[in-house]
């Protein structure tokens, strides 16, 4: 577009908005002015409008950020629709001559754009903030029970899962002309945290993205907090000067993700004070760290004695080994294997053997301090409260 045509443009563009003709009204004057076919998100990638002859799929989701792709075989391009900071939906072409034609229409698509925004920020009663006030409740511990949250969850158009993780992510800018925004912590979440069969939610609080992870079994549950644990290096690697801290929470029934959030927000600030920033930390990696932490009664010392040698009893009761006594026994002794073996009346390459067995079965390395901090804590507390 010439830069005379790209004035007549924004003209229609602000005639249109002082019209009122909302999202779909501006969609429209972008596909007549462009010849383009294009698509209105939501944040959650829910369609608002589609408008132009060009057929448009039914979402544009694949889509880069920022870059040209291909949607079920159709040359596309997307943009992120901003107030603010705030991440409030996505605009997307789409046309056969592919990346040729997105070229020529880059400034009318960024002024629809923005246009756009305005529009979908000043509306009160607009899908997206609907939506979002349930996660909002969900954040809250609102939901009495799982039957009221998925209700709530139907109400609002979301499907909301069994169970899910909260992550709570920061990002900390030592470039100030290329700093990591919100809006770029909320799109490499949603690259990272992705269900097919429930909605991913988010809540920007301060400097903060908060992403809900749909978790609805453990295996879901492992894998958010691998795609967690990979966040650093993806942000850094597209914003250099930035370095992205983060805590995960554990899996929880829908109705009770505020627990969720709150060990997430531990696990960060645990994170922080021993590894320093840059990392995600999972609160269930942390061992005795977040018992310290938080000054833990005695029931939850209970709870974690039981969490961490259990595997070690459930092995012992199937072969008929003693991988619990041996480690205890190693503890007491101070870690010497010789007097160790001696008490326990095996060879000493018995006890190294054992030692390996525990570390494999309790996924922990015995070299680790913070492994032996935890292990030892579990035994002394199962010593003390048996």
């Amino acid at each position: 577009m010439t830069p005379d045509e790209i004035v007549v443009f924004a003209e229609g563009l602000a005639r249109v908005a002082a019209g009122g003709g909302g999202a779909k009204a501006l969609a429209a004057h972008l596909a007549s002015a462009t010849g383009l076919g294009v698509l209105v998100e939501d944040e959650q990638w829910h369609p608002v409008a589609a408008a132009g002859r060009e057929t448009v799929p039914a979402s544009a989701r694949s889509l880069t950020e920022g870059g040209g792709a291909h949607v079920n075989g159709r040359p596309g391009y997307t943009w992120p629709i901003l107030a603010g900071e705030r991440r409030v939906g996505w605009l997307s072409v789409f046309s056969p001559a592919g990346a040729d034609a997105f070229d020529e229409c880059s400034h009318a698509l960024r002024l629809t754009a923005a246009s756009i925004a305005v529009e979908l920020a000043r509306d009160p009663n607009r899908k997206s903030d609907r939506r979002q006030a349930f996660w909002e409740r969900l954040a809250a511990g609102d939901h009495h029970d799982a039957a009221a949250a998925r209700d709530d969850a139907a109400a609002r158009g979301i499907v909301a899962a069994a169970a899910y993780v909260a992550i709570v992510l920061e990002a900390e800018n030592d470039d100030p002309d290329a700093p990591a925004t919100l809006a770029d912590l909320r799109a490499a979440a949603a690259g990272a945290f992705r269900s097919g069969n429930a909605d991913t939610g988010y809540i920007e609080r301060g400097n903060a993205v908060i992403v809900f992870a749909a978790a609805p079994r453990e295996y879901d549950a492992s894998n958010v907090r691998t795609a967690a644990t990979l966040l650093p290096k993806a942000v850094a690697k597209s914003h250099p000067g930035t370095r992205l801290s983060g805590g995960v929470g554990t899996a929880e029934p829908v109705a009770n993700v505020a627990a969720s959030l709150e060990r997430a927000y531990a696990a960060l600030a645990i994170g922080r004070r021993i590894f320093g920033a840059g990392r995600v930390a999972a609160y269930e990696d942390l061992g005795a760290y977040p018992l310290l932490y938080s000054g833990a009664g005695l029931d939850a010392l209970r709870a974690f004695s039981q969490r961490v040698l259990a595997p070690l009893r459930a092995y012992d009761e199937k072969h008929q080994t003693e991988l619990e006594r041996t480690l205890a026994l190693y503890f007491e002794v101070g870690q010497n294997v010789k007097t160790a073996a001696a008490q326990l009346h095996v060879h000493r390459h018995t006890v190294f053997y054992r030692l390996r067995q525990i570390g494999e079965i309790c996924s922990c390395s015995l070299e680790s301090s913070g492994d032996q901090l935890t292990l030892r804590l579990a035994i002394a507390i199962h010593a003390l409260h048996a």
